[in-house]
């Protein structure tokens, strides 16, 4: 059976934007993260792009945000890779140690003249509006606004690469996560008093960026259900070529004549895909429609998604 993948992320947006040599030499440094993080870095930027797109970001400021989303993660670079890779809960020194990815992300961009214009994004990504973010407890009024939304599509890979999504299907729990942190606290730790009192009306994240999120899945969500149903129409086609197999089959078995006994399975072996024979093609089929019902059911699942995304409320 013809093996059927499907990318998470579609990064149709990314590619309408041509870096020039000097971007694809800044993001080069990307060349020395751990490939998860890199990973992660790029599936941030391609929803950072299509965030920008959705908020109607001139050109340049796509182009800018994109890289800022590219380059966020940088500082972990610094970081030691038995921590960042650790697959146990970390301990609370260690994360103390991961925090400091945000300065020493800051620092690296600064050393660079080619890198610091990304710098503030570096060191403010997980600033939160409500003043509980690190590393410098910053409120809304004091963090980047690129960074609120490289915030808002960090977390949200953050929790999809966690769960290991390979569909879209139950996508809006994790939206639906995301909006407990686009919601104000009912009891939010800040040292300064006075910031209390400023900020219990904001949430971490930034409540607009998330709306627009929402959008940029459900684009996704689109995305999925058409590679589906073009696999499915691989499948449909692939069952009439076995079925017409098995006709084949049948009348060979009944013919009374040798010579038309041959014709059949002539015709049957001409149908034959690769790794298939008159004795396994039966079960081949059989895996075809039992794929064919589970996508169709995928298709269904995936259309009541949409339906639960558009009705979240932020």
């Amino acid at each position: 059976m013809k093996n059927y993948t499907f990318d998470f992320y579609n990064s149709a947006s990314l590619k309408s934007y041509n870096l020039n040599d000097s971007m694809r030499f800044q993001l080069s440094i990307l060349d020395k993260l751990d490939p998860i993080t890199k990973k992660h870095s790029e599936n941030v930027a391609n929803l950072v792009c299509r965030i920008c797109e959705y908020l109607h970001h001139k050109n340049r400021v796509i182009i800018f945000s994109t890289m800022c989303g590219y380059l966020h993660d940088v500082g972990k670079i610094m970081i030691p890779k038995e921590i960042l890779n650790k697959p146990d809960k970390l301990t609370d020194e260690e994360f103390e140690i991961i925090k400091t990815h945000t300065t020493k992300g800051y620092e690296i961009c600064m050393k660079n003249p080619e890198l610091r214009p990304y710098a503030p994004t570096a060191l403010c990504h997980h600033e939160a509006l409500n003043g509980t973010g690190y590393p410098n407890g910053l409120t809304k009024k004091n963090i980047p606004y690129i960074a609120q939304i490289v915030r808002v599509a960090d977390e949200y890979d953050a929790i999809v690469t966690k769960r290991q999504y390979t569909t879209h299907v139950n996508i809006s729990k994790t939206l639906e996560d995301l909006i407990k942190n686009a919601l104000p606290e009912n009891k939010i730790k800040l040292v300064a008093l006075g910031q209390l009192k400023n900020n219990q009306k904001d949430g971490k994240i930034n409540a607009r960026i998330l709306k627009i999120l929402f959008k940029v899945v459900i684009d996704d969500i689109v995305y999925e259900i058409d590679c589906v149903e073009n696999y499915v129409k691989y499948l449909e086609g692939e069952i009439k070529r076995l079925e017409t197999i098995k006709a084949y089959y049948e009348k060979m078995n009944v013919s009374s004549k040798e010579k038309d006994k041959e014709y059949f399975l002539e015709g049957i072996k001409m149908l034959l895909m690769d790794k298939e024979t008159v004795d396994n093609f039966m079960d081949v089929l059989s895996d075809y429609r039992n794929a064919l019902e589970s996508k169709n059911n995928l298709i269904i699942r995936l259309h009541q998604e949409i339906k639960i995304v558009k009705k979240l409320k932020v």
